[in-house]
């Protein structure tokens, strides 16, 4: 049942491995991905076109292995049951719905440090900058003996001049890393297909390589689906995955399902 291509599968292979080998062999791969990497929507960087084009960068060899095999694995059946052109359609809506549910919880978040942020500008005390620090920067802040030195230095000089310039600078600093971390990949895309083959098929067992028995593809696909929800609102420390890009994958996929279950008379 698994593995034997079928064309639209076999020629988003093509597309995303030749994408990946141009970046990483010929041209960069942070070129690409902050050119066609998605941007939030208010960053100067950000471009329309990146909704789509997001779907065909990968940030590393693990990142394009992961996603391309699941594509290769789930891919091929939903083709074969639904035709070349509704799986296209499905794969480029779940990943276009996938991105703009990330970019509206993006938004929602950097908004509230941009607001948190203001706070810190508009008085900025040592208490002020550290509490900004710690909840917006929380990892990087504990990491970092320099951002410790310079605000237990604001502690002992509260009305230090260079001290509240260097803490306007580091809280700038911050609201720009985190307006301007692009998402790329097909993961939203995937995961919509994963959702797809739970709903078609799902009392198929799946023998996955990290779970000894086999599993039925319904509790796989909602295991995984409570994991990302999870993970999203969790944000656990160097977690820089985008999960509701993946939570946007999977609710596209299951609308979608929807419609055309009820549309049978479609054109597609």
């Amino acid at each position: 049942m698994f593995g034997s291509l079928t064309p639209t599968v076999k020629n988003l292979l093509i597309i995303n491995i030749a994408i990946f080998a141009l970046q990483s062999l010929i041209f960069s791969t942070d070129m690409f991905v902050n050119l066609f990497g998605l941007r939030y929507i208010n960053a100067e960087t950000f471009r329309p076109y990146q909704f789509i084009t997001h779907l065909f960068i990968h940030g590393g060899l693990f990142h394009l292995f992961g996603n391309m095999f699941a594509l290769f694995i789930f891919g091929p059946l939903l083709e074969r049951v639904w035709g070349n052109q509704r799986f296209l359609v499905f794969y480029l809506i779940t990943g276009l719905g996938a991105s703009l549910l990330y970019s509206g919880i993006n938004y929602y978040e950097i908004h509230q440090i941009e607001q948190a942020a203001d706070r810190v500008l508009e008085e900025t005390t040592p208490e002020r900058l550290s509490t900004f620090m710690l909840e917006e920067a929380g990892f990087a802040y504990r990491g970092s003996p320099q951002i410790k030195e310079l605000i237990d230095g604001f502690y002992d000089n509260p009305n230090s001049s260079s001290y509240i310039s260097q803490g306007r600078q580091l809280v700038q600093q911050v609201v720009q890393s985190k307006a301007n971390i692009p998402m790329v990949g097909a993961s939203g895309a995937v995961f919509g297909i994963l959702m797809a083959f739970g709903l078609l098929f799902p009392n198929t067992e799946l023998f996955l390589l990290f779970f000894p028995f086999p599993i039925k593809a319904k509790y796989f696909v909602l295991f995984y689906g409570a994991y990302e929800l999870w993970a999203g609102f969790s944000r656990q420390p160097g977690d820089n995955v985008a999960h509701f890009a993946h939570l946007g994958g999977m609710l596209f996929a299951f609308i979608l399902l929807k419609v055309w279950k009820d549309k049978r008379d479609a054109f597609y």
